[in-house]
């Protein structure tokens, strides 16, 4: 017999959850040490008796009937090192840390959803709550990935939802295919003859070379990939070791190239290497590339965006079944590589601080979104687990 959440209790918890939030942008905390919120978290799932696990991150597991898929949801956690600038009462108590991104509110409405679940579990399988620590440095879905998260629980799809600043109110969009773009952080050394700023000749001071790569690395995107690829390459810091009448003879160029495809980044790093090597050689200095890719690019799976579309507008929200890629990276694209998945963005709000662009300091996480999100999360988990499809959507 399931148990129905009349209107007096949605209007509480939503009223709690407001509190809830707040709370976790007060004292927010930076990736690998939300220490806080993971001990806010765990004791929020025990007390609605559903099973925790304990590691990089925070799992609640709820299982309801016999058998049945198992999927997951995940809500990211950590802070960003910003300075808040914003002017509501719920400022961060951390100097120099904040919630720029909408994390405790990703959270909140996570919580939200298991608490509606717990109490009205109408469906058969298994939901796992996954609450990823560090999102931010793309260290976090794998770090839980690494711990067996998705084998242990034998996790068949994998859910995330991101607020979008800019965009009305609830709005929900996602598409098939890719969505998020990578991020590869490149760094190139430069070994040169430094010497008298009054004697360029005797040496090869490293800014010109330098400087010769910065303007070559931008025909990777104007002239050596298809129009409408989609890769941005951004030199953004140019370290030497010069001083006011001293040419420098080493420099560091380091920069973040982002790429809608597998293919394009890898043929855009291979560019990079030419270009490195063809300018070091032309100067005949020595250069070397190096390069970490820790966010991929995310792709959906088309089940599980259909899925989504569905729920979305079975509790009226605006649904935008194909949307533009987006230019920012997801770490939950991890989660996306390892079983079948949808990311998904839900709009913030278009004026004030809901309207800010995320990770600017006066950004804030639209409360609004804390019952839109949980009555989302709640018909997502109907539709694949097999909720009785001759009720109405929650609530």
């Amino acid at each position: 017999m399931t148990m129905a959440i009349d209107a007096a209790h949605m209007h509480d918890l939503t009223r709690r959850m407001v509190a809830l939030r707040h709370d976790l942008h007060r004292h927010p905390e930076l990736g690998f040490q939300e220490h806080r919120t993971k001990a806010t978290v765990a004791a929020f799932l025990r007390d609605l008796g559903i099973e925790v696990h304990e590691g990089a991150g925070v799992v609640g597991v709820l299982k309801a009937g016999t058998g049945g898929r198992v999927i997951g949801l995940r809500a990211d956690m950590d802070a960003l090192p910003i300075q808040e600038t914003g002017s509501h009462d719920h400022l961060s108590t951390t100097v120099g840390v904040m919630h720029a991104c909408g994390h405790d509110g990703h959270t909140t409405m996570l919580l939200a959803a298991a608490e509606i679940l717990a109490r009205n579990p109408d469906f058969v399988g298994t939901v796992v709550f996954l609450f990823q620590p560090n999102e931010e440095h793309g260290l976090g879905a794998q770090a839980m990935i690494d711990e067996g998260v998705l084998s242990r629980f034998s996790i068949e799809e994998v859910y995330g939802i991101h607020n979008l600043p800019g965009a009305p109110v609830g709005q929900l969009s996602t598409r098939i295919g890719q969505i998020c773009t990578s991020e590869t952080l490149f760094e190139i050394k430069i070994d040169g003859q430094g010497g008298h700023a009054s004697m360029p000749h005797v040496g090869v001071d490293t800014i010109t070379v330098g400087s010769e790569m910065v303007l070559a690395l931008q025909t990777i995107v104007a002239r050596k990939l298809p129009p409408g690829a989609g890769v941005v390459v951004s030199v953004t810091e140019f370290l030497t070791d010069g001083q006011r009448n001293v040419l420098p003879g080493h420099a560091t160029l380091k920069g973040d190239m982002r790429a809608r495809t597998p293919e394009d980044r890898q043929a855009a790093v291979g560019f990079m290497q030419q270009i490195v090597d063809g300018v070091a050689a032309t100067h005949k200095v020595s250069a070397s590339l190096t390069c970490k890719t820790e966010f991929i690019e995310t792709i959906n799976a088309p089940e599980p965006v259909e899925a989504v579309v569905r729920a979305g507008r079975a509790v009226g929200l605006e649904v935008v079944p194909d949307r533009p890629p987006m230019s920012f990276s997801e770490d939950f694209a991890h989660f996306c590589a390892a079983v079948p998945g949808c990311f998904l963005l839900l709009g913030n709000g278009e004026t004030g601080a809901h309207g800010r662009p995320l990770h600017a300091s006066d950004y804030d996480f639209n409360d609004a979104l804390l019952s839109l999100g949980a009555r989302f999360w709640v018909e997502l988990v109907r539709d694949r687990l097999g909720a009785d499809k001759s009720r109405k959507p929650f609530p």
